[in-house]
This record gives C-alpha cells, sequence and structure tokens, in this order.
C-alpha cells in the first residue's frame, strides 16, 4: 500500500472525485481517500507518477508519502497531521471580522437602527453602497481561497462546497453591484423612490457575511479534527530522539538514527527506552503503559525483552538492539491506527455516494428554487436570497466526516489502551459479533499449567516423572512446560531422548536408553499399547476424578507397559469469569474451544461461566468448528495468534490476544496487546459505541441537509411563513460540520474500567 499526501481538498465532494479518478488509473486495485488526513492510500501497480497526474488532471495536487527510517525521525506521517489549517484560518477570521465590523455598522446598522454616520454620508446613498462594495471586495480578497478552489472545482466539472460559497457570495456580489448601478442610473434621473428601493436591495454584507461565517465554522472544524488525531500524535511524540550508544566500554548520546541492530544501549532511571530489545545487564522496573495501557510496572531482568517509547523507572540498563525504526513495536502501532484511519468503513459508502452528487445536486435546486420563485412573481433580489441560502446551507462536509472522524478517534482511544484494530471495516464490524470462541489455554487460562498430581502404574513416582520430565523437555505443547517445570524445581538432571516425534493433538514419542516412550491423552496411548483391565480400570476411574476437577490427565508408559499418568491444571486468568459475564450480559453466546476431553473441559467452563464447551478440538480442527459456529451468526474468534492462526482467519473477527510486543499478527483483525480477557469485551463496546456515534453522525448530516434545504429554499413560506436569511443559511453550515466532528470526539470518554458499561 502507497501512501500520498493531497491538497486542495476542501469536503466530502473532493475526496470522492479523486478517489474516482485514481481508482479509474489503470493498475490501481484499490484506493481510499481521508478527508481527514488529507491523505490517500493506493494498492496497485501503477505507478507514482501516473498517480500523481490522475490527481492533479481532477484538479488537486499530490505527493508521495516517504516514512522516516527511524522511530525518532520525522516523516511525511507527521507532517499530515499537523494542524496547519487552524492557524491560517485565525488569521483570516480575524481579517473578516475586522472588516466586517464596519461592513455590517453602515449596512444593518444605520438602515435598521439608524445608527449615526458622519455628515458627508447624510443623503448619499452612492458613497454608502460604495463603502459596502470596498469592504466586500476587501473580505472576498481575504477569503479568495473560496473562490479559487471553488471555481477551479466547477472548470474541472467536479464542483465542492466552495463552489457552493463561492457561487452564493458572488451571486450576492454581482446582484448588489447592479443594484448600486442602477441606483447611480436613479441619482442621475432624480428618482429618489427608486434610489431607496435599490437601498434595500444590497447584499453586501450578506457576501461578505457568508464568507465570515464559513471561515469560522472551517476554523472550529479544523481546530476539532486536529484533537482526533491526538492520540496518533501522542504515539508519535513518545519515541525518544537520542539513545546512549555503548561502544567498547564507552558511552555516547547519539541520535536516535544512528542506533542500529546488535548495538548495546545503556538506559538510566528516568529515561525512556530508545529501541526494542533486550537486557544484558542489570536489574529494573519498566512503566509500559504507553504501549500497553497497562499502569503497573513490569520488573526487567537479564534476558527480559524491552520495548522503544517505555519508560525505565528505578534501576540501570544495558540493552542490545534487536528492532530499530520501522520495525519496533511503537512504530508498527502507529502505522497501524494511520493505516485503520486511512481505510473505510462500509457504513460510510452510503455517505460516499451521496456526496459524489450532492453538490451538482444542490446547485440544480438552487436554480430550480430561483427559477420558480421568480415565476410566481417574486422580486429578483427575493428570488436570489432564496437560491443563495440553499447553496451556503447545504453541506457535504457534514458528510464526509461522519465516519472517518469518529473511527480515527475510536481507534486512538483504543490504541492507548492496547486494542488495536487494523482497519475501520474491524472496528465496525468487531461489534456486531454474536458469538465468541474463545481458545482455553493462554486466553481464558494464564497457559501456565502445573503439576497438581502423580498417580504411578508398576513403578516408583520417581521413575515415572523421569521418564514425563525426558519425554516432554522436547515438547512445545504448553502442557509440558507443567511437567519441564516441576523436573526442574526438583533438580531432575536431563536424559537425552532420540527420534523424537510430536503427534498433534495427541501425543509424544521418543527413544532413550534403548527403550521407546510414549506419553499423551488416553485416546493416543491405549492405541499405542496394550493395558490391561484393572490397570486401565484404575487409570480411567482416577482419571474421572481429576477430569472432574478441571485437571488434565497426561498417560506415560515405556516398551508397551503403562507406567502411569500425572495430573496437570492451567491457572485460570483472574479476570476471565468477570469478563465472560460481561460478554454473556452483553447478548454475546460464549464458546470456550480446548483439547481437554470432555469431563475435563466441562469443569473448566463451568468455572468460567461460559455458555457452551467444544472439547476435544485439535489445533487443526479448530477451523472447522469456527465454521460451524458461522451457521449460527457471526463470530469471533480469540487465541494466541500461533497455534490459532487458520481459527483467527476463518472467523468473521480474529482477535489474537497477549500479543505484547508481536503486534504484526496477519491472522488477526483485531490486536490485544496484554493478556487480559477483559479487553475482549472492552474491544467490542468500543466498536458498539463508535458505530453507534457514527450513526448519530449519519443521521445529523442527512437530516440537516433534508431539513435546511427546503426551509432555505421557501418551502414552508405559504405554510408558516418560514424564510431563512443567507447569512442564517451560512451560520448553520459553519457550525455543522464542527457539531459532527465534536460529537465523534466525545468517544475520549469511553471508559474501560472493569465495571463500566458503554460510554460515548
Amino acid at each position: 500500500m502507497e501512501q500520498y499526501k493531497v491538497k486542495g481538498m476542501s469536503c466530502a465532494a473532493c475526496s470522492a472525485r479523486v478517489e474516482k479518478a485514481v481508482s479509474a488509473v489503470d493498475g490501481v486495485t484499490d484506493c481510499t481517500v481521508s478527508l481527514l488526513t488529507n491523505s490517500m492510500s493506493v494498492e496497485g501497480t501503477a505507478d507514482a507518477a501516473t498517480i500523481i497526474r490522475a490527481v492533479e488532471k481532477a484538479g488537486y495536487k499530490a505527493s508521495k508519502m516517504k516514512a522516516g527510517k527511524q522511530s525518532g525521525g520525522a516523516t511525511d506521517e507527521d507532517d499530515a497531521l499537523k494542524d496547519t489549517e487552524t492557524p491560517l484560518m485565525r488569521k483570516r477570521l480575524i481579517a473578516s471580522v475586522v472588516l466586517l465590523i464596519p461592513l455590517m455598522y453602515v449596512s444593518m446598522g444605520h438602515m435598521m437602527w439608524n445608527w449615526p454616520l458622519p455628515p458627508f454620508f447624510e443623503g448619499n446613498h452612492v458613497a454608502m453602497g460604495l463603502v459596502q462594495l470596498l469592504f466586500t471586495v476587501a473580505i472576498m480578497v481575504v477569503n479568495q481561497k473560496f473562490f479559487v478552489n471553488g471555481f477551479k472545482g466547477l472548470i474541472h466539472r467536479a464542483p465542492n462546497m466552495d463552489t457552493l460559497v463561492a457561487l452564493g457570495s458572488a451571486a450576492s456580489f454581482i446582484y448588489s453591484v447592479y443594484a448600486l448601478f442602477a441606483m447611480t442610473d436613479a441619482v442621475v434621473k432624480g428618482q429618489e423612490t427608486q434610489v431607496m428601493h435599490y437601498m434595500h436591495e444590497f447584499y453586501f454584507e450578506s457576501a461578505a457575511m457568508i464568507l465570515t461565517l464559513i471561515t469560522v465554522g472551517k476554523m472550529l472544524e479544523a481546530k476539532s479534527k486536529g484533537k482526533t488525531t491526538d492520540a496518533l500524535k501522542g504515539l508519535m511524540k513518545l519515541a525518544p530522539k537520542t539513545a546512549v550508544l555503548v561502544k567498547d566500554g564507552v558511552e555516547q548520546t547519539v541520535p536516535i538514527e544512528q542506533l542500529h541492530i546488535g548495538d548495546l544501549f545503556a538506559v538510566r532511571p528516568g529515561e525512556n527506552i530508545p529501541v526494542d530489545g533486550f537486557v544484558k545487564e542489570g536489574n529494573s522496573a519498566v512503566n509500559e503503559s504507553a504501549l500497553t495501557g497497562e499502569s503497573i510496572p513490569v520488573d526487567k531482568n537479564p534476558g527480559n525483552p524491552v520495548s522503544a517509547a517505555t519508560l525505565n523507572q528505578s534501576g540501570y540498563l544495558l540493552c542490545e538492539a534487536t528492532r530499530v525504526g520501522e520495525d519496533t513495536t511503537l512504530s508498527q502501532i502507529i502505522h497501524m491506527v494511520s493505516d485503520a484511519a486511512a481505510t473505510k468503513a462500509p457504513i460510510a459508502k452510503v455517505a460516499d455516494k451521496v456526496s459524489g452528487v450532492f453538490v451538482p445536486i444542490v446547485i440544480s435546486i438552487a436554480i430550480v428554487t430561483f427559477v420558480i420563485w421568480m415565476l410566481v412573481g417574486r422580486p429578483v433580489g427575493y428570488s436570489l436570497a432564496r437560491a443563495i441560502s440553499v447553496l451556503v446551507i447545504s453541506c457535504p462536509c457534514a458528510l464526509g466526516l461522519a465516519t472517518p472522524v469518529a473511527i480515527m478517534v475510536g481507534n486512538g482511544v483504543g490504541a492507548k489502551h492496547g486494542i488495536l484494530f487494523k482497519t475501520a471495516v474491524s472496528l465496525e464490524e468487531t461489534g456486531k459479533v454474536q458469538i465468541v470462541a474463545l481458545d482455553k489455554t493462554g486466553t481464558i487460562t494464564k497457559g501456565e499449567p502445573r503439576v497438581t498430581d502423580i498417580f504411578p502404574v508398576g513403578c516408583e513416582e520417581a521413575y515415572l516423572m523421569h521418564a514425563a520430565y525426558a519425554l516432554e523437555q522436547k515438547s512445545e505443547h504448553p502442557l509440558a512446560k507443567a511437567i519441564i517445570a516441576w523436573g526442574d524445581a526438583n533438580n531432575q538432571t536431563e536424559a537425552g531422548v532420540g527420534e523424537f516425534q510430536a503427534v498433534s493433538g495427541n501425543g509424544l514419542m521418543g527413544v532413550r536408553d534403548g527403550k521407546h516412550l510414549q506419553g499423551g491423552n488416553w485416546n493416543y496411548i491405549s492405541g499405542q499399547i496394550r493395558i490391561a483391565k484393572e490397570e486401565e480400570t484404575e487409570l480411567r476411574k482416577q482419571a474421572e476424578v481429576y477430569a472432574s476437577e478441571g485437571k488434565t490427565p497426561l498417560f506415560f508408559a515405556e516398551d508397551g507397559k503403562i507406567l502411569g499418568m500425572v495430573a496437570v491444571a492451567d491457572v485460570m486468568k483472574e479476570d476471565s469469569p468477570e469478563a465472560i459475564a460481561e460478554l454473556k450480559n452483553m447478548g454475546i453466546h460464549v464458546v470456550m474451544l480446548t483439547g481437554d476431553n470432555e469431563q475435563t473441559a466441562q469443569a473448566i467452563g463451568k468455572q468460567a461461566g461460559v455458555d457452551e464447551v467444544i472439547a476435544g478440538v485439535l489445533p487443526d480442527g479448530k477451523e472447522a468448528v469456527i465454521a460451524n459456529l458461522q451457521k449460527k451468526g457471526k463470530v469471533a474468534m480469540v487465541g494466541d495468534g500461533v497455534n490459532d492462526a487458520p481459527a483467527l482467519t476463518r472467523a468473521d473477527m480474529g482477535i489474537a490476544i497477549g500479543a505484547g510486543t508481536d503486534i504484526a499478527i496477519d491472522a488477526a483483525d483485531v490486536v490485544l496487546m496484554k493478556s487480559r480477557l477483559s479487553d475482549v469485551p472492552a474491544a467490542i463496546r468500543l466498536s458498539r459505541a463508535t458505530l453507534r456515534n457514527i450513526h448519530e453522525n449519519l443521521f445529523w448530516a442527512f437530516i440537516y441537509n433534508i431539513i435546511g434545504i427546503p426551509l432555505a429554499a421557501g418551502a414552508w413560506v405559504h405554510l408558516f411563513g418560514w424564510t431563512l436569511n443567507p447569512m442564517f443559511g451560512a451560520a448553520a453550515m459553519s457550525l455543522s460540520s464542527f457539531c459532527v466532528v465534536t460529537n465523534a470526539l466525545r468517544l475520549n470518554l469511553f471508559k474501560f474500567g472493569k465495571k463500566q458499561r458503554e460510554t460515548a
């Protein structure tokens, strides 16, 4: 995916135009334009020069973004988020207001309330008209951007919001200039009545006020839009600019760009860790809240990993760099949040379609409004005022911003708390899940099993455990860790096992001192060796007892003879029952997937409080289970992102939990950096809150135009006597986008607490 900066866009019609132009280029498979960040994402084989030409042909400017090489370096991505609009808008607004005050004093203060004017204006209506003309021209020059962009869009057959403003203001100005010339003629001819008539036909103040009010709205919108990217900008600011490089025992402070993989760097207490790496020497507590949202410091000892932007709180650390620049966890988070903001949610499609034809339709409505009022006998000034009101009250910006601002804020809020949505689609769809499938090991439980019971048959306990320890040492299965930990704690010596083989989801086999060892579940062992009836009865009876207590029985044999059984139990995460209860309260059906036997699985499922338990599922069988669950509704699969990759991909929404620094999990749609199961309902609640916010924004954007345009056109004049002054229309338009953006900012109030529910 290539990123581009786009200049000259002022509303949703502009972004729709750019998107359409680039999508038509040969070799472009997908194009998404963000009005919020003034950026464009393009996928395909088309070269940058061709894409930039297509944008320029559409009437805008584009340049390719270049990401910085180091996490601390400035990038075009940083520049794209800088709020350059607000300062310019503020200057324009101040100049416009300074010029507008005397204009309004003359045009409305004197005419409506008879405020005093200098003596030479007494009875000199032409002079008053000329003063209004001069002030209006000055305000139009200050706000010339509306006219340049607006008429440029019209020339390129891509009218936008600036076109509506420019047409409305220009129509008011041109008609007022005509009225001024007609008044001059009436003065020459001594037609005093006509002079007063034309004096009331001036719309100079409307032309100026429209521009000023729209500038107010654009400034408020720019300021609010800047706040929507605060979370992303905050992440970028976390990146340290320098590092303490250690070379030949000498410490030297260098720019972050000079740190490379394999370099040693020092971190003193109170300093941020510059890049990803691992501790070589020293012990300390590191605050990782910048990345995970977890405020409790994590102890770091030699061999432990450290991440860029985390804070070293207590001890001196000497670390070795393993990931620098674009590869650090922080950089990956920034890119993930930025890329998600650059994508479009499905719900935005309706607004995009409307935005593409909105401005031409509004211009047509304005023309029809003018013609109809002229045909029914209304004066030109009245008819023109209705048409101008239609032009300036219509707001395509609110439609274009309704979805992206909510997506940006929701994504940023999630990232601050260790919840990363890869795309806008995943942020929208996560909240729609009806079934959540939880992998037991590492998701519901800690994935840190321990030996609870030892049951030897025909041998000593020590012999059974030595055989089990020897065989499990080469296994990567989570349950093997329990036996290895027991062996290490009991000073077991390593015994070489050859011809080792792991049978996925069933068991292990190997050769030790010329003897064949087997270990695994009952089905595997009973299929490998012959077990005497008495031993089988005894073993199965005891295994059922262990299983009923939520323990997993593992059986071991040597040279065709059963040695006994070791019961292993995983420790449940403290927040798992509460998180599962919260999911159920949200109306979600919770399913636990496990490779354990039915009895053990049911016991653990009961402790956790899940709705359904599916036991005996092999790693390669999870995908089929998810496919079956999808027949009942929308399914989210929660797993560790490694063994569960096929199931995560198959599910409607794949959620990788406990990713830590490994956030680049391709199979997952949502990445949870912490191992807390409570982040799953939090992610779903955040998705629902964001989607609800988008619905509110779209409702406001559509209802505003549906009510405002007929009112501006004078549709209710005969029924209720309602008319809309163009200045009030401009004021309404200036506030509409601001309201949409401000509503999206409410997502910053979303609560992630254990017992707090959806807030947005």
